[in-house]
């Protein structure tokens, strides 16, 4: 019915704008955001990026020209402009704001007109944006923390009343916090992030968050309640990466200003100073690392309200700022996404029961119990159980160095309160965790209701999907995305229970698994921020980012630490937007620079190599200067983007001098074949392009060779698994490609979901003795490769941002069917297939404003049809534009839905 009205509306709406002399667009510019998020709040950004997208189903469309409108009033756009409105030609729809300064604490209201193909216009819905601080100098709070040390255990709860004397219009409380926080006003928890702020490297950037808290004030009197957590800022675990020793390491500390605005324009903010107050309360240790402890016996209800007594509370403590950086928070927030219930449960007396979630999770679990008051409840959580049914955490415990017993790994502590039935549930942790032991030192009664786990990461927003014919296929895919997101706190990790550490080798690996499943840039431009505070002046990189400082020293070859090129250049193809590129610019520059100075014959031994390999290992000097040439590439293509003609010639030239000495040492001209021609070493050097292009066949060949010699099984391990399946599939062995990602015996990624997984693992070996976190994204690259391999979807380098999208789907022997859809910039790009009694159905979808390179493998005596029709022309939506390298005919499509059989 609703579809039926919602036509008939159309229907009639059309007719009115005929009969009325109006022109109609079925396009409709939509998806508009700011800085790549929808109606931000609190942004410092100077010149922000705004961006939209067209929906038009019509086959060519686009967008002829647009025009924006910016203003301070919603009510009328034309009216208190800040930036000219000026109609542009062209299909762009990311733009960076050039009107006036904007100003601090203010709200934006904007539009878009744009013109489709026939030059009608269309407007969008008013979105808006809101500046924050803007600037270091508007803060009018103070930081403070209270008395205690480092050492303290107990979390700090500070509080303070204030009176609103006049009728509130709007309110906005601007925090910035060393460690982590709540925020309260009147009793009630502001927002539903997790974990705020992201961890950042303290001492050189402190981001804040910007909160609406109109809704929670009234008039009169008002309470602000903030709790503090430790995080990273306050490391009081002790594991092998010496996070205890930072240098920024502190008693967590805040600063405040709450700025409300009057019905008659005046304004007033209250901040953290002198008049607050402090006391510890009930969370009587939190680590971000190990675990929380509560003992609701020291709860004191109603801390956070106006009528609260804290005569007993105690004075603050003024303190200098943790950087002299601080900047806003703007990216997708850390969440609670997923409410999962226990699947099972295992009672083994009334003391101790083993939960189930029936899947391993990044998070926390919620328990709510009766018992006695002072009954201390431990909580383990576990990825996998012994035998027995009894959790077991040995494989995510190794590289802990607890100094005492008091602070169990993976276990919260929970002491009861004895007032009725009680819920408990982490501020300031998570874990990775499928299995919950709850063991109590007094009998308690639990049902398999009692526990929840909360799925928690970035909540990036999904924007891709595959469907197979092929079960198992469909579960690594999401296998893969599930532990993408379970390392994606605000910074991508390796495993979220053993280390939580923004290891590079494993973000460089993951990174197309990740933008093809998620709308992630807001993440990832703030870990290049990470990467910049933490570069030094020689352009070396640590390992891991953030880091207390360990990292530099170990493990952060090009191999690992070429995120500072690869992570930028890839959200550049994705979305077309290279302000992240400029950015890191001169890092990727300082940093190609210091190879070069280190190693100046071309080929260079830094690094840490193929890590965790099946049984070979290639050289690491192989994997290490294949990794130091698409540095060099990538900063030649960026100086050629960004103008700076010297460096392109300069970094070209660099790029030819490293693959002239790589192929000079490892490439066997008789043979084609690299090194002793392991899987690593020749899909390396076809998948970084070391390899000349007249030979690419020849080494494929003999790649494919050795993939057969191997029973058709994986012999790589971390690098070579993100060259190997897009090597194959590449350079015309797409159905070698997938009897590689679709094995169910050993060592495969099937393997592991017939034994159980619901996340990647990090080693093959699913019994192996050491490195085997269950939770680990460093082999996710088929997660991209199903979009790329098999759908064929990717982006093309002369037209980013899928605005000239490679659609190249293969027709794979052993798979019947397949879908891939990823939304880009511009939308819904599809392409599905299916083979039936030996003819091919391929459909796809190319987005309005956008076009398509299609290429198919129409053999000798095939022909290509599109309903119905034989596709033989050079014009129209569809046009026959020759044939690729490797024999495939090439087609070149409008924006549209087309259906293509090959018979």
């Amino acid at each position: 019915m609703r579809v039926l009205l919602s036509f008939c509306c159309m229907s009639l709406f059309f007719l009115f704008c005929v009969t009325a002399g109006y022109a109609y667009s079925p396009a409709q510019p939509v998806a508009l955001k700011c800085e790549h998020l929808v109606n931000p709040l609190g942004i410092d950004a100077a010149r922000p990026r705004l961006s939209w997208r067209m929906v038009d189903e019509r086959t060519g469309a686009r967008q002829t020209a647009y025009q924006l409108y910016v203003s301070t009033d919603s009510s009328d756009m034309k009216k208190d402009m800040v930036w000219q409105p000026v109609k542009v030609t062209g299909g762009a729809s990311l733009v960076t704001y050039a009107g006036k300064p904007l100003q601090p604490f203010t709200r934006y209201y904007w539009r878009v007109d744009t013109w489709d193909k026939d030059g009608i216009k269309s407007s969008s819905t008013v979105a808006s944006f809101e500046t924050g601080m803007m600037n270091q100098r508007n803060w009018k709070g103070t930081w403070i923390s209270d008395l205690n040390d480092v050492t303290a255990k107990p979390a700090g709860q500070f509080r303070k009343v204030f009176e609103a004397k006049k009728k509130i219009r709007s309110a906005r409380a601007y925090i910035a916090v060393a460690g982590l926080y709540e925020l309260y006003v009147n009793g009630q928890k502001i927002g539903n992030h997790r974990l705020d702020p992201m961890y950042t490297r303290f001492d050189r950037r402190t981001l804040y968050v910007t909160h609406d808290v109109t809704a929670q004030l009234q008039d009169g009197k008002n309470a602000i309640g903030v709790l503090l957590g430790n995080g990273w800022y306050n490391h009081q675990s002790t594991a092998v990466w010496y996070f205890h020793k930072a240098p920024w390491r502190g008693r967590p500390a805040f600063c405040l200003d709450l700025r409300i605005t009057y019905e008659d324009g005046s304004t007033e903010t209250i901040t953290s100073g002198r008049d607050w107050k402090t006391a510890l309360g009930p969370v009587v240790f939190n680590s971000i690392y190990t675990a929380e402890h509560y003992d609701a016996r020291l709860a004191q209800p109603g801390w956070n309200t106006v009528n609260f007594d804290d005569s007993k509370w105690k004075g603050i403590f003024l303190r200098a700022a943790p950087s002299n950086n601080i900047v806003a928070q703007a990216l997708h927030p850390i969440q609670a996404v997923e409410e999962i219930a226990s699947k099972t449960i295992n009672k083994f007396s009334d003391t101790v029961y083993v939960f189930d979630l029936g899947r391993n999770i990044s998070g926390v679990s919620q328990l709510k119990v009766r018992g006695e008051a002072g009954t201390t409840i431990r909580l383990k959580h576990a990825e996998q159980i012994y035998s027995n049914g009894r959790a077991d955490i040995s494989n995510i415990v190794v590289h802990y160095r607890p100094t005492d017993d008091k602070d169990p790994f993976q276990t919260d502590i929970f002491i009861l309160s004895g007032n009725g039935e009680e819920t408990f549930m982490p501020r300031f942790n998570y874990k990775g965790f499928q299995f919950v032991e709850v063991t109590s030192d007094k009998p308690i009664t639990l049902t398999k209701e009692s526990l929840t786990g909360y799925f928690m990461h970035s909540n990036v927003p999904p924007v891709g999907k595959i469907k197979s014919s092929n079960p198992t296929i469909d579960k690594i895919w999401l296998a893969t995305n599930n532990a993408y997101l379970s390392n994606l706190f605000g910074y991508p990790t390796d495993c979220p229970q053993r280390e939580k550490n923004g290891w590079t080798g494993d973000a460089q690996i993951a990174i197309e698994t990740g933008l093809y499943g998620f709308d992630g840039i807001t993440v990832y431009e703030k870990w290049l921020a990470d990467h910049r505070d933490e570069q030094q002046p020689n352009g070396v990189l640590p390992s891991i980012i953030p880091t207390g400082g360990w990292g530099y020293e170990w493990g952060n070859g090009p191999d690992w630490t070429s995120t500072i090129a690869i992570i930028p250049w890839n959200v550049y193809l994705f979305y077309g937007d290279k302000q992240l590129l400029a950015d890191c610019y001169d890092n990727i520059k300082l940093y190609v620079d210091h190879i070069d100075e280190l190693y100046p014959s071309g080929l260079t031994t830094w690094g840490l190599g193929d890590w965790v390999p099946v049984k070979s290992k290639s050289p690491v000097e192989f994997t290490s200067t294949a990794y130091y040439f698409a540095d060099a590439t990538i900063l030649a293509k960026a100086a050629k983007l960004l103008g700076k003609d010297a460096d392109h010639k300069r970094y070209t030239a660099l790029a030819a001098k490293i693959k002239d000495a790589f192929n000079g040492k490892y490439f066997n001209k008789q043979t084609n074949i690299y090194g002793t021609g392991l899987q690593t070493e020749m899909s390396v050097a076809l998948y970084w392009g070391l390899v000349p292009a007249e030979l690419k066949k020849q080494v494929a060949t003999n790649l494919a060779k050795r993939v057969e010699q191997d029973n058709f099984h994986l012999d790589v391990g971390l690098l070579g698994t993100k060259a190997i399946l897009n090597a194959l599939s590449e350079n015309g062995y797409g159905d070698v490609a997938y009897k590689l990602a679709a094995q169910e015996t050993f060592p495969s990624w099937g393997w592991w979901i017939v034994n159980g997984a619901t996340t990647l693992y990090e080693n093959w070996d699913i019994n192996a003795g050491a490195d085997l976190s269950r939770n680990h994204i460093m082999f996710g690259e088929i997660g991209a490769w199903f979009y790329k391999g098999i759908g064929g979807i990717r982006p093309d380098e002369a037209a980013p941002g899928f605005r000239n999208v490679i659609l190249e789907p293969q027709f794979v022997e052993g798979l019947d069917h397949f879908e891939a859809a990823h939304e880009g910039p511009y939308g819904n790009i599809i392409t599905s297939w299916k083979k039936e009694a030996g003819i091919v159905h391929c459909s796809v979808t190319v987005p309005a404003n956008s076009t398509a390179t299609l290429l198919l493998p129409v053999a000798e005596g095939l022909q290509l049809y599109e309903n119905g029709k034989v596709v033989a022309g050079v014009a129209g939506p569809v046009r026959v534009a020759g044939k690729d390298a490797s024999g495939k005919q090439r087609y070149q499509l409008q924006a549209g839905t087309y259906q293509f059989v090959i018979r």
